[in-house]
């Protein structure tokens, strides 16, 4: 699917969460606050997972993947959006996709201790290490003045499958949808890092460093972190 098409099917869900950013922005609910409620959000997550809570932990991913729409909607509203924030934000983000994954490895490897499960807690690791090559060479390329937002399994697109599908199935037929989608993630997110890999390649073959050997370009400040709860 296009980005185009993502882009259209949020739109909605913007307009329905829109009446709540403009109630924290009367309320002048400083957006790091925001990402910081949300990034409490996700550690719960990992911890739920951990403790086998598979349906409440996909709750609370997706109510943290709500929050990380609300602090970038909201910055923009009211007009707190800074290159701290944005640098803040995008940190959390990283640091609960690790913590959640870790949730998963440690749930992989306590509810059928065996052969099996010690293949799906190294294809949790292949899914956080692609995970955060996503994040990582989107924000490499904004460093060097190019906005790398191509792929289809970005921040949004994790949360909303491994969130919905945690609720929806958790350990059913025990575990194999769970693992599905884990593998799933691997997959994709390694994939959406090499299309960017091949993307940054096209763009940016022979074009020369802008002001020297850190790569970075006047027109690359203040960009990098997350808007919308997208990386």
């Amino acid at each position: 699917m296009s980005e185009k098409g993502l882009k259209a099917l949020r739109l909605p869900v913007y307009r329905l969460l829109d009446p709540a950013v403009q109630w924290l922005v009367r309320h002048r609910v400083h957006p790091n606050v925001i990402s910081s409620f949300g990034f409490g959000v996700t550690l719960v997550a990992g911890l739920l997972y951990h403790q086998d809570r598979v349906r409440l932990a996909g709750i609370f991913v997706l109510l943290g993947g709500i929050l990380d729409i609300f602090d970038g909607r909201v910055a923009r509203e009211s007009g707190l959006a800074s290159k701290f924030g944005s640098f803040y934000d995008s940190t959390l983000d990283r640091i609960s996709e690790i913590v959640v994954f870790l949730g998963i490895a440690s749930l992989y490897n306590t509810i059928r201790p065996g052969a099996a499960d010690v293949t799906m807690v190294y294809v949790v690791f292949l899914a956080m290490g692609g995970s955060l090559m996503v994040s990582y060479t989107r924000a490499r390329a904004e460093g060097l003045g190019l906005d790398c937002n191509v792929g289809f399994m970005q921040r949004a697109e994790r949360v909303v499958l491994l969130g919905l599908g945690s609720l929806v199935f958790g350990l059913a037929w025990n575990g194999l949808v769970l693992s599905i989608i884990i593998v799933i993630v691997a997959v994709a997110t390694n994939l959406t890092a090499v299309q960017r890999i091949i993307w940054v390649y096209k763009h940016a073959t022979g074009v020369p460093l802008d002001d020297g050997p850190s790569g970075r370009s006047p027109s690359s400040e203040g960009k990098g972190g997350s808007v919308d709860g997208q990386e």
